[in-house]
């Protein structure tokens, strides 16, 4: 076996010849700062410790008047959806509606986190623009601009000073009113002229906090502020060098050899190639091509995302994403213009992908993301999903991310449990624990992961997967270990859970099990008669029997949260019982009848 901790290395993609190599095998001197002139190094150096850059750029430091230089055209696609909620008078977060006038910008009345994020990164300016012409959209976005100004005059002496202005929420306004200044400057001049002092006010105060960030991906985000006014702003090579060597620093510590990030998160995933794509349409808008290392990243940030798309092109449901629907993956990968395949051993983001023919089966093979990488690190280790056709058959529930909106925000640490996974328990405890504030605890810290190919007794071939967690080694003395077995014909999954002694000696008694298998919202389920099993209908009209060679068959309510980030009542089969802390094992079959 193959160690597959945090810090295992990843093997190669299994990539199209036509691809190019996503920079996988990129090492620590690509990150360095673009390479430029003695000159530009001593611009560069006097803009870090603080020189204006009006006195690197202009003669004798002459000011400049605060303008745009460029138009950018915005290729990430909104939301129309949300964009028509706004003009009609309300944000539209996750099925939630919030009205426009009720909303505190000062941050002094916090509202659930993701309508934070929405309103103070000013995100809701892309599915405005998406929603309809420039002429209806203006008056929306300046009067929700002059409200958010009116209750935030002046930046704060540093972070923290609630939602509006952490590094994240400031770094992705900041691009968002670069980006979508149509929007926000064709009201009267007076209140151009105001908005521009605070696009550069917004851009001084990042270039002095940027590095004091909650987590990488917020830091990225400032740096891409930086970035985005260095190229739109008048005076701005100083400030767009020091940005750009900040940048690929910042890149480099966010994601992994293999291209993923490394809170382990689909959406933060999503949330990078989207900065970078902004950021490369304000390169173009300027004439200027983004450096090459920062085109690299986008290229290895693509790969892994697909690893997580079911035949849909939907994202599985791990580490607190929802379930993102396929068409707003697809419209994201095309907008970064990298052409690329799924990997399908992503060994340290830590997932592992199989397809066959019309089965995708996803698996979880790696401990929870590091404290300090994730917002809502979930206990997921040795879960699985399976879907059929682009439907899903076994899911997890997903969405801790969506709290705040049709799902309540009491619920986000439920969502984030082992047993909103498909995945087994012990004594319903967390194979790693659940903390407050989207932290994670003590639990997995090793797993180890097999590959291979296995041929069949009818001359086909099979894909096996064996991986094992010490979650619970130290409070129980037991080793989980996972064993998945999927036909290359796709019409069978076999799987075994084994508890192992994880010492030489057991210990004595028994303690609860259960293996739960969250079905897909679509899926219509009837137990068997003799408890031993279940039958599954899709509504393609496939039929796929589950049976238990570990116990009786139980069939609970479940809940899974959709591609909207809303809430759905679902079902989950449910095999449960006492074992011996000695071990032992549990077979069950997923088969295609139809």
């Amino acid at each position: 076996m193959a160690s597959a901790t945090l810090a295992a290395a990843a093997e190669p993609a299994d990539l199209r010849p036509d691809h190019i190599e996503t920079g996988r095998e990129l090492a620590l001197t690509d990150f360095s700062p673009p390479s430029v002139g003695v000159g530009e190094r001593l611009i560069r150096m006097a803009y870090r410790m603080g020189i204006p850059g009006s006195m690197l750029s202009s003669p004798m430091g002459k000011k400049t008047r605060t303008r745009l230089l460029a138009t950018v055209s915005n290729t990430v696609p909104g939301n129309r959806v949300a964009g028509t909620a706004i003009r009609a008078g309300h944000f539209l977060i996750h099925g939630a509606k919030t009205p426009v006038a009720h909303v505190d910008y000062a941050g002094a009345g916090r509202v659930t986190p993701p309508l934070e994020k929405v309103v103070h990164s000013f995100s809701w300016l892309t599915d405005l623009e998406a929603c309809g012409p420039r002429e209806q959209g203006a008056p929306v976005a300046e009067r929700i601009l002059s409200s958010w100004l009116q209750a935030n005059p002046n930046a704060p002496a540093k972070p923290g000073k609630g939602p509006a202005w952490s590094v994240g929420n400031t770094g992705m306004r900041l691009m968002n009113w670069l980006v979508h200044a149509p929007l926000i400057l064709s009201g009267d001049k007076a209140f151009r002229s105001r908005v521009l002092m605070h696009i550069a006010e917004t851009a001084r105060w990042l270039d002095r906090h940027v590095t004091r960030a909650d987590d990488r991906l917020a830091e990225v985000a400032g740096w891409c502020g930086i970035v985005a006014a260095g190229l739109l702003l008048p005076d701005g090579r100083p400030r767009r060098l020091y940005g750009e060597a900040g940048l690929i620093k910042a890149l480099g510590e966010l994601m992994g050899d293999d291209g993923g990030v490394l809170s382990r998160s689909p959406l933060a995933q999503m949330e990078a190639i989207a900065l970078l794509v902004r950021l490369r349409n304000c390169y173009h808008a300027t004439r200027r091509d983004a450096p090459e290392a920062m085109e690299r990243v986008v290229e290895m940030l693509v790969p892994p995302l697909l690893t997580l798309t079911h035949g849909d092109g939907s994202l599985g449901s791990w580490q607190g994403a929802w379930a993102v629907d396929g068409e707003e993956v697809g419209a994201l990968v095309k907008a970064s213009g990298v052409r690329t395949r799924p990997l399908r051993d992503v060994r340290q983001w830590g997932y592992q992908r199989v397809v066959a023919t019309k089965t995708i089966l996803q698996f979880d093979t790696s401990p929870p993301p590091m404290p300090q990488q994730a917002r809502y690190g979930c206990a997921s280790t040795l879960a699985f999903e399976l879907s059929h056709a682009g439907q899903r058959l076994i899911v997890n529930c997903g969405g801790a991310a969506s709290g705040g909106g049709l799902v309540p925000v009491r619920l986000e640490q439920g969502l984030r449990a082992t047993a909103a996974h498909s995945s087994l328990t012990l004594d319903d405890a967390n194979s790693t624990a659940i903390l407050i504030n989207g932290a994670i605890g003590s639990g997995v810290t090793e797993v180890d992961v097999d590959r291979k190919t296995l041929p069949q007794d009818n001359g086909t071939t099979a894909t096996r997967l064996e991986a094992s967690h010490n979650g619970y080694a130290g409070r129980y003395g037991l080793t989980h270990q996972r064993i998945l077995i999927l036909r290359d014909d796709g019409t069978e999954l076999r799987g075994e859970d084994l508890l192992l002694p994880s010492g030489r000696k057991g210990k004595r008694g028994k303690v609860g099990f259960a293996i739960r298998f969250h079905l897909g919202p679509d899926v219509d389920v009837s137990l068997a008669p003799d408890g031993q099993g279940a039958g599954l209908a899709l509504p393609d009209g496939s039929y796929w029997q589950f049976r238990s060679g570990a116990g009786t068959v139980e069939l609970e309510d479940s809940l899974w949260v959709d591609g909207q980030g809303r809430p759905q009542a679902t079902q989950q089969l449910v095999i449960q019982g006492l074992v011996s802390r000695g071990g032992g094992n549990f077979g069950w079959l997923l088969k295609k009848m139809s």
